[in-house]
Order: structure tokens, then C-alpha cells, then sequence
């Protein structure tokens, strides 16, 4: 069955949680889409994993595009989530709503997500007016993360616990139809998701969220680079890829591959002819 922003509110009304991945190519996609992940992103997380960025903010429109097709290509049943990379959004909601526009046109996705509170409440609202679906992002913005000083954790403070419940209410308002929460302690995160109708996804925001979303390079042990403390590992995957690539360079090396099994074959009175 196709997920829909519709299928996220239906889920939450039914407190059933919400399963959504990152994937930056078909096959990934095609793969996360058959295992019956509801929601993939594509996020531009790709500037770190796919073309080793040190963070987010060099990441184009193009950059998102290029991939995000390519997602949803894969996916059939999943909902396509594209990230809107850096300063595509934040400099004026005409930029916004025109940014937001490509994304659609050229990908096919089922919807745009980008970061902040209040700050881009009018480029939400701008958006969806545009009958594009938003998804928002608070807590830790990866794009905010020269002005937060680092990856830390959001919300700790009264202060900052309160703006976190202000803004996801006000994004709501806005017409988000889902919201991120990142690095968000889980007790704070619960009490966001039981105060506003539209579901949260965390990432590192604990259980009591709606759902839940994972760097798939990340969760499959593949990314070695930086290793969150939100992250659990359901497969050594890169592991196996590593010991594959060994394998397969030993192979080619001492002539074992390829074998007759691997070749295709020519009469040999052609190739005596040939001579």
C-alpha cells in the first residue's frame, strides 16, 4: 500500500509507529521499499555519507535532486521525503516555494522537509499553500550547527524545553504534516508528540515519538566516520562489504577469478582461424 501524509497522521491516531530510513540511490531504496519502510529521506546527510563532507552545509538543490530521483525511483510504496539543503529555503519564502517546487517537479518525491521553528513558519505555510507537503525539523538542525557550536544535545533548559514545545506547535500551525525531532531528550520529545496532532519522527529522541528515522549507513555499520550515541546497529554490514572487497582483490590478484564459470566460451576452430 502507498504511504501518504495521510498514512502518517492515520498511524498516529492508531498508535502505530511510524518506520522511516535515510537512502541516497535506487538500489538502497528499492531494498528499504520491499523491507516495508514506511517513510525513506533523502537527506542531506548525503554531503557526509555519500560525498564525504565534513557536515551538511555544502550540499546543492542539484546535489538533492540528483539523488532524490533517483530514490524515488526505487520506492513504490514508501513515502519520498527530500531534504531541503542549506540557504534553499531560509533567505525568502519566494526562494522557498520555488526551491520546494523543483524538488517536487524534478524528483518526484511526496514531499519536502527543512529545519527550524519559528523562524520559517512562513515558508512552511508558503509551501504548502503550493500544495507541497512539509515535513519540519527541530531540536538539533544539522544546517544551525555552526551556530550551535557543535552537535549537542536540544532542550535541556526549561527555557529551551518550553521554545521546543512553542515551535513545534507553531509549525504545526503552519501546515507541517509531520515533525523531526533530533537529539531531544526522550522525556521532552514525548511530551511534544503528546501535544500537537501531527506525528513526530526522532532521531534520538527516544520511544515516546510517533516513529523513528535512521541514517541507513548508519544502522548498518557502514559509516565509520562519526558514530552518534542514537544509533544502533542491526547488521555489520560494512563489515562484510569490507572483507568482500579483500576477498574479491586476493582473487584477482592470484589469477582464481575469474574462473571458467565466470567466461564465455568460443568454438576453437574460430580462434585457430584468428591466428
Amino acid at each position: 500500500m502507498k504511504n501518504t501524509v495521510t498514512t502518517f497522521q492515520e498511524m498516529k491516531n492508531r498508535n502505530e509507529k511510524i518506520s522511516m530510513l535515510t537512502a541516497y540511490d535506487y538500489s538502497t531504496a528499492k531494498l528499504e521499499d520491499e523491507a516495508g519502510i514506511n517513510a525513506i529521506l533523502v537527506g542531506d546527510s548525503l554531503g557526509n555519507v555519500m560525498l564525504g563532507y565534513e557536515d551538511t552545509i555544502p550540499v546543492t538543490v542539484e546535489d538533492m535532486i540528483h539523488h532524490g530521483a533517483a530514490v524515488a525511483r526505487g520506492a513504490k510504496n514508501a513515502l519520498v521525503v527530500v531534504d531541503m539543503p542549506f540557504m534553499s529555503y531560509q533567505a525568502s519564502v519566494y526562494d522557498a516555494v520555488v526551491n520546494a517546487g523543483r524538488i517536487m517537479k524534478e524528483t518526484h518525491c511526496g514531499a519536502v522537509k527543512l529545519e527550524g521553528g519559528l523562524e520559517v513558519c512562513p515558508q512552511i505555510e508558503a509551501i504548502t499553500n503550493a500544495s507541497i507537503p512539509v515535513m519540519a525539523h527541530l531540536g538539533l538542525t544539522p544546517q544551525s550547527i555552526n551556530a550551535f557550536g557543535g552537535f549537542k544535545v536540544q532542550g535541556k533548559t526549561e527555557a529551551a524545553a518550553k521554545k521546543l514545545i512553542e515551535e513545534a506547535k507553531a509549525v504545526e500551525k503552519a501546515g507541517a504534516f509531520a515533525v523531526t525531532l533530533e537529539c531531544v531528550p526522550a522525556k521532552l520529545a514525548k511530551l511534544v508528540s503528546e501535544s500537537i496532532h501531527i506525528p513526530t519522527i526522532g532521531i534520538g529522541a527516544g520511544a515516546g515519538c510517533d516513529g523513528q528515522v535512521l541514517v541507513y549507513v548508519d544502522m548498518l555499520s557502514m559509516f565509520s566516520d562519526f558514530r552518534p550515541k542514537f544509533v544502533r546497529s542491526f547488521a555489520e554490514v560494512g563489515t562484510v562489504m569490507r572483507q568482500a572487497f579483500a576477498d574479491y582483490d586476493t582473487a584477482v590478484k592470484d589469477g582464481s577469478f575469474p574462473a571458467a564459470e565466470h567466461t564465455y566460451k568460443i568454438d576453437d576452430s574460430i580462434i585457430e582461424k584468428l591466428y
